[in-house]
């Protein structure tokens, strides 16, 4: 069964530096509706594995404000330092990786080491970051812990 949400009304104050932080004055008027989904962590801490939520905007900014007004996994997620985004593993650092796009998000706007936030299947970083424009019946997976091999 899915629930569909509206994103909370509440605004915080005009000095925040929180990139999530919805604007005082709402200039986007846009409603979105997306499958979410939540792995892990995240899973248990808003009690749904799959549900539709709608929220004012069309980008994964505004949608993840939204989300983390109404359920508390932003600390989950977000990375506030480049330490809370890196991890060291067992295997060697390489120099040039291959591909086009291996640009990390700016600070704040990361996710935490094994923690990812993909639309469509496609990991955020490889897309616009927070400003990855949704549309109705886009899939957002909200997933913690990740984990991969290369």
């Amino acid at each position: 069964m899915a629930r569909e949400s509206r994103g909370s009304e509440r605004s915080p104050a005009a000095d925040t530096d929180d990139p999530f932080a919805p604007a005082v004055q709402r200039t986007e008027t846009t409603q979105t509706t997306v499958e979410v989904r939540c792995t892990g962590h995240v899973r248990e801490a808003v009690g749904d594995s799959g549900f539709d939520y709608a929220f004012e905007g069309e980008t994964l900014r505004a949608f993840l404000a939204s989300f983390f007004e109404e359920y508390d996994v932003r600390d989950l997620l977000i990375a506030e330092t480049e330490a809370e985004a890196t991890t060291r593993g067992w295997a060697p650092e390489r120099g040039e990786l291959p591909g086009e796009n291996y640009a990390k998000n700016p600070e704040g706007e990361q996710t935490r080491a094994y923690a990812r936030v993909t639309v469509n299947g496609k990991f955020n970083e490889h897309r616009d970051g927070l400003d990855t424009t949704l549309a109705d019946g886009d899939r957002v997976a909200l997933i913690y812990p990740f984990m991969y091999c290369c």
